[in-house]
């Protein structure tokens, strides 16, 4: 059956700084879909269910929080194995102009929910503990009914989100589309040239005398700041773009491939799964376009 990504035209109001949906029900039904405007998700009660945004897929626990920034993102909460028929879920769709230095948004109050907004361009799930934080402030602000306080509510409840260092990032930045953010000189530097040159060979020996240091240093150093070894940031910026590509183009798998920095076929499927949960034939046919405004 072909899957549609809804390009969805959402409630929000020109002038409209909010907007609120709290409902209970007994299954996710709506389709994999995206929208110019920001969302925070909560679902209590959905255990099993399959959350995708953009090309992560996990399997959520009772209570899940996300936060999404990107214009465009593709994501769904599917029923999979979710055994509920109580299904609770509070969306709050909304627009911040935060990358606008003109608004206070770059002050110092507003800086913890800055980086946090930058970071939830690629999807931010928070950890339970962050979830049971703000949970009473959800509760409060779809009460609300002056649009005044609810703002501020809402605001409360990013900053209460911010505090937590504990939220994990979703999808990957190439997939995203999103550019490597505030990070050193250094780290931002060796990104921005594997996210040009991962088509190609990328040498360590290269890499470390971009940034002027000796090759074992550095490998140390990147792994230290990205929580990653080099090897496999690469090969994720490489699977990004691949998986991109499959829900953009209609380029033969082995195609996409060769031009994605990939060496051979047999690796690219079995890092793909491995790191995908399928293959990326089965990727494509998951994510296959067919634009529907509603």
């Amino acid at each position: 059956m072909e899957t549609k990504v809804l390009h969805e035209i959402t409630p929000l109001g020109e002038n409209e700084f909010l907007y609120v949906a709290d409902r209970h029900k007994p299954e996710f039904d709506y389709p994999i879909h995206c929208h110019e405007v920001m969302e925070l998700n909560f679902v209590a009660n959905g255990a099993g269910a399959l959350r995708t945004v953009g090309d992560s897929s996990e399997v959520i626990g009772d209570l899940d929080l996300v936060l999404i920034t990107s214009s465009n993102l593709e994501h769904v909460w599917e029923q999979h194995e979710c055994k509920s028929k109580d299904i609770h879920e509070i969306t709050i769709q909304f627009y911040i102009p935060f990358e606008d230095t003109r608004l206070p948004f770059h002050t110092n109050p507003y800086k913890p929910i800055l980086r946090m907004m930058q970071k939830a361009k690629r999807g931010l799930v928070f950890p339970i503990e962050a979830i049971l934080s703000v949970y009473h402030l959800l509760k409060e602000l779809t009460a609300n009914h002056d649009s005044f306080y609810g703002a501020q509510r809402f605001f409360d409840i990013l900053y209460e989100l911010s505090k937590f260092d504990g939220a994990r990032e979703l999808s990957s930045s190439s997939f995203a589309k999103v550019d490597a953010d505030t990070e050193s000189r250094r780290v931002l530097k060796v990104k921005n040239y594997i996210n040009t040159h991962y088509k190609g060979e990328i040498r360590l020996d290269d890499l470390a005398r971009l940034v002027g240091m000796a090759p074992t240093a550095f490998s140390r150093f990147f792994h230290l700041r990205t929580g990653k070894s080099l090897s496999e940031y690469i090969v994720d910026v490489r699977l990004g773009n691949a998986a991109r590509r499959l829900v953009d183009t209609t380029d033969s798998v082995s195609e996409i491939c060769y031009t994605c920095g990939f060496n051979t076929l047999s690796n690219f499927n079995r890092l793909f799964r491995k790191r995908k949960g399928c293959n990326p034939t089965e990727f494509r046919e998951k994510y296959h376009k067919t634009k529907v405004i509603i």
